[in-house]
């Protein structure tokens, strides 16, 4: 496939003699929106975890940008993620001690940039203007959401991971953030992985892939 930019191969991830999932192969091209669909415990999560680094796998490869992610120690995968990655988990991971616009510009932070004017693009753009200086106990579910979602963005990544992104948003504000999503996707001409059990957003998707222990299938 030309200009892909994420490879997966043959993958499998156990736990114990238990597979989760085995077979797994599916590449993203840049400038490429895919959603992965499938029931419940499947392994969607770990899934982007492994293509993320963050978790290891037992079976298969997974290549981003032509690296082997198996080759790249610790030090390495985390320089990697920090670059080319942004993820938002289904679990935030907003710092507590960081104000909303200190959480958004920490990638940037990391990689050197300070750029002030993007992180409060960022926040216009997922609907948090005027909110940078708040505290993350001060914010609702929906708001720490777009807080992950506009962390993720602000270092324009080619590969972004994103775990049920609008699962916590109301219709309206959830197609808002898919707008941005998508934005991202198609002005950048990063790549998009999003695990979702929303129909209006896999609709959106270029591409829908529905994961299950012994594979992917796209349809």
């Amino acid at each position: 496939m030309t200009d892909a930019l994420v490879g997966v191969h043959g993958l499998g991830k156990r736990y114990g003699d238990a597979y989760v999932f085995r077979g797994v192969d599916l590449q993203v091209r840049r400038g490429e929106f895919i959603a992965i669909v499938g029931e419940s415990g499947v392994g969607k999560s770990t899934l982007l975890n492994c293509m993320a680094g963050l978790d290891d796998w037992q079976d298969g490869r997974i290549e981003l940008a032509g690296r082997s992610l198996a080759e790249l120690d610790d030090r390495a995968r985390a320089l990697l993620r920090r670059r080319e990655i942004g993820f938002v988990f289904q679990a935030f991971h907003v710092l507590p001690h960081l104000d909303v616009a200190q959480n958004v510009g920490l990638p940037l932070l990391l990689l050197g940039r300070q750029q002030p004017a993007r992180v409060q693009a960022m926040l216009e753009a997922v609907g948090l203007a005027g909110l940078g200086g708040r505290l993350p106990q001060q914010l609702s579910g929906g708001q720490l959401q777009r807080v992950a979602i506009a962390r993720a963005l602000v270092h324009e990544p080619p590969l972004l991971l994103a775990d049920e992104p609008t699962g916590n948003l109301d219709p309206a504000t959830a197609e808002q953030v898919l707008d941005v999503l998508v934005g991202q996707v198609r002005g950048a001409r990063a790549a998009l992985v999003l695990v979702t059990h929303s129909g209006a957003a896999a609709a959106r998707a270029d591409r829908v892939l529905h994961l299950s222990a012994t594979g992917v299938r796209e349809g």
